[in-house]
């Protein structure tokens, strides 16, 4: 498929990840409608990125909410060709900490979101994508999620975080499996240590120190590396029930 007539779904679009993956669709002549928590945020970011984008405020975590942006997305594009599962949270902590055992509702809310959350969106999205005209190749459409490098080397304190990210990668398999019939492919995507807002606002000596664990390039991951490896998956049909790392060769120590 050509990025060019994309009609791109993307969560979290408001910044980082998401936002990065929304230029690249807009530069290439897309549409997109970016799903986020914060107004203020996906304000902002549509009248950056032009005419040719939208937001609506949506918390994948609530089932029921996404149904309603999935259709008003639809109705703003005329359909979707592409969902892009960017929206996460990173809440960390130690399962036996000083206060004692971590509680259940922090995991719980970590796998709401990341995991819940993308599962919501990517049925959601293909129940629209399925209606769509097939390509020469049968294609109608993509769902991308967003794992992380955490999900096969989780860290001491990411028990929830690397959980859910692992059930990301998880899922994606069966989903590919079970959507073919419909010609909507599933890949994941499990970035390493990304420039995302939350890291840049570090100081610089953490930064880069951070990058210097990286073997090749020794930097941080830049958001717009996610959006090509999201362009990738786009355009390249073959490619389909597969997780591609974006980390630089790196494999993350305990803590």
């Amino acid at each position: 498929m050509d990025l060019a007539t994309a009609k791109a779904v993307i969560t979290g679009g408001a910044s980082g990840l998401g936002f990065a993956t929304a230029q690249k669709v807009i530069a290439a002549g897309g549409h997109v409608v970016l799903f986020d928590v914060n107004e203020e945020q996906g304000a902002a970011s549509v009248k950056e990125l032009g005419e040719r984008a939208s937001f609506v405020r949506t918390d994948v975590s609530d089932e029921a909410n996404v149904k309603a942006s999935i259709q008003a997305a639809k109705d703003l594009m005329g359909g979707i060709t592409l969902a892009v599962n960017c929206a996460g949270i990173a809440t960390a902590g130690r399962t036996l900490g000083r206060e004692g055992p971590w509680p259940a509702e922090n995991f719980n809310r970590v796998i709401q979101v990341n995991l819940v959350g993308s599962y919501n969106v990517t049925k959601e999205a293909a129940a629209v994508i399925a209606m769509n005209e097939p390509t020469e190749d049968g294609e109608r459409g993509l769902i991308i999620s967003t794992a992380s490098i955490a999900a096969f080397e989780g860290q001491i304190g990411q028990a929830a975080y690397s959980a859910s990210k692992g059930g990301v990668v998880g899922m994606m398999l069966p989903l590919a499996r079970e959507f073919a019939q419909f010609g909507i492919r599933v890949n994941t995507i499990a970035p390493g240590i990304m420039l995302t807002p939350m890291m840049a606002g570090m100081p610089e000596d953490v930064q880069a120190s951070l990058g210097q664990q990286v073997p090749y390039p020794s930097r941080l991951g830049k958001p717009h590396e996610y959006a090509d490896t999201v362009a990738y998956m786009y355009e390249t049909t073959y490619l389909n029930g597969e997780t591609i790392r974006v980390d630089g060769a790196i494999r993350m120590q305990p803590k």
